[in-house]
């Protein structure tokens, strides 16, 4: 599949308009194929799709399984993250704060912006309220996955991390007697994990991002915007999870910051009409008056774009948390759960506010969709606004980039072997370099499909596994209620960090 995907990239043809046309062919009957599989309706045509109930209807279970840990566990989760907990000894790359932010850097991105913006266009102001509870859910599908990860990691001689769904797939079933199922899911995760990661997570985010550093150097070249870029993500991902970590602990909040400032900005302007835009919402959720598809247009649009914003039960995430320096896996889950929360319930709902208090999503004939309303929000306050919308994609997209060559470094391991990650590191810079001159057409559709698809075996092993956890959590909370678990000084621990 590399093969073909870098052969067809390659082609000088697809530099041009109509040169994709081939590329196109290759991939439609496969990407229609897997459309069908993924996306049919459940309940007929105003039905829900069959990946976004798949999707749903795990988070729902796993938050009432582990005692909706999502509302016990937050306060825990800040304190974990805050460095309370962080003992330097444990085994692990990274602390809890890198391998959140880390997870948090692969899952904010376009869809923040855009993703948005289509749900409103889609489903109307009430599909925020339906993407708001989903994310409320996933929180635990989050930790679910997450502390499996870490509980069924591989610590290598040397200290090296390797962890992900492929790891508990096969380790937690085997003990079971599900071996060839787990190894079979394991290694299905893992080719889908390579196609998500080398497209939609890397070539699309790149090309967006010249797309947005073209809008404000008109002329610059897409070769040097994709070489320039291609040179920092490897910088970054040739040394591996611990440089990774770091840079992600800097960037993350450095562009969430400047994103939320602006979001303020414009509801601040705005204050007096916040308490109606949440009514809207609420109003619209149930009782929606242009939604295409009624109140279960509506939910679909909504949970849907919160599936795909915070990524809650691809198992993505899990690959960042194993890595997390600590001998606690339910105690790294606790502080996953924070990524839907900081995603989807944060930054989904100020760029949805900013447009509903705008009214730009009311424009009919203005004919806006995705990037262009958010940008339409934001510019009628803030008439500068698309200078910070374009850093904030290139910080999403930048990102993005360098948190989901990790998981891709995984996933190939796993499949080939630790040594030879150095040819997959090669071909996803290569990827971030093509990726901004390159006419992507059926590939990302072909790449997100694959990433979706991984949520089918992770969510297999997730409900295989739940008891255990479940009862793995009641201990731990028992433990950490009583008294009996260390804290430490947050300073000693920064000190002791990996630069």
């Amino acid at each position: 599949m590399v093969i073909l995907l870098l052969g067809a990239i390659a082609s000088p043809a697809l530099a041009q308009e109509g040169g994709a046309t081939g590329v196109d062919a290759i991939f439609e009957p496969i990407v229609n194929l897997m459309a069908l599989l993924l996306f049919f309706n459940v309940g007929g045509e105003n039905g829900f799709p069959f990946i976004v109930l798949w999707l749903f209807v795990a988070a729902i279970f796993f938050t009432f399984r582990m005692g909706f840990i999502n509302l016990r566990g937050f306060r825990h989760a800040i304190d974990v993250v805050q460095g309370k907990y962080d003992d330097p000894h444990d085994d692990g790359e990274v602390s809890h704060f890198q391998a959140l932010a880390t997870a948090v850097s692969g899952t904010v991105g376009l869809g923040n912006i855009a993703g948005v913006a289509v749900a409103i266009q889609l489903g109307g102001p009430g599909a925020m309220f339906w993407l708001t509870l989903a994310g409320f859910f996933g929180m635990v599908t989050k930790f679910t996955e997450c502390s499996l990860a870490v509980k069924y990691r591989r610590i290598e001689d040397d200290g090296t991390v390797l962890g992900g769904p492929m790891y508990y797939l096969t380790r937690g079933l085997t003990p079971k007697g599900m071996r060839p199922l787990g190894q079979g899911l394991a290694v299905l995760f893992c080719i889908l994990c390579l196609g998500g990661s080398l497209g939609g997570a890397n070539m699309f985010q790149s090309n967006q991002a010249y797309a947005a550093v073209s809008n404000l150097i008109p002329g610059m070249p897409a070769w040097l915007f994709g070489l320039i870029l291609a040179l920092l993500a490897g910088f970054v991902i040739i040394g591996g999870i611990r440089r990774i970590g770091a840079v992600a602990e800097k960037l993350v909040p450095a562009m969430a910051i400047i994103y939320a400032i602006a979001c303020l900005f414009v509801i601040g302007v705005n204050i007096t009409q916040v308490p109606a835009a949440i009514g809207t919402i609420i109003s619209e959720a149930f009782a929606p008056t242009a939604a295409v598809g009624g109140v279960v247009g509506v939910m679909v649009q909504g949970i849907r774009r919160s599936s795909f914003s915070n990524e809650a039960g691809v198992g993505s995430a899990a690959i960042a948390h194993s890595a997390a320096r600590t001998d606690e896996h339910v105690r790294e889950g606790i502080v996953a759960l924070l990524e839907p929360f900081i995603d989807t319930i944060v930054i989904c709902n100020m760029t949805a506010i900013a447009i509903i208090l705008t009214g730009v999503y009311q424009d009919t004939g203005a004919e806006l969709s995705g990037v262009g309303m958010t940008a339409s929000a934001f510019e009628s306050v803030i008439g500068w606004f698309p200078i910070v919308l374009s850093i904030a994609v290139c910080l999403f997209a930048f990102s993005t980039i360098i948190s989901w060559s990790y998981y891709g470094i995984q996933a190939w391991a796993y499949l080939f072997g630790k040594r030879s990650t150095i040819v997959f590191k090669l071909i996803y810079v290569l990827c971030t370099f093509l990726g901004a001159m390159t006419s992507l057409g059926m590939i990302i559709d072909f790449s997100d499909l694959m990433l979706l698809g991984m949520a089918f075996p992770n969510l297999v092993g997730c409900y295989i596994l739940s008891n255990e956890l479940a009862a793995d959590l009641k201990d731990y909370w028992q433990r950490l209620t009583s008294g009996e678990m260390q804290t430490y000084e947050p300073v000693a621990v920064a000190a002791s960090k990996d630069p």
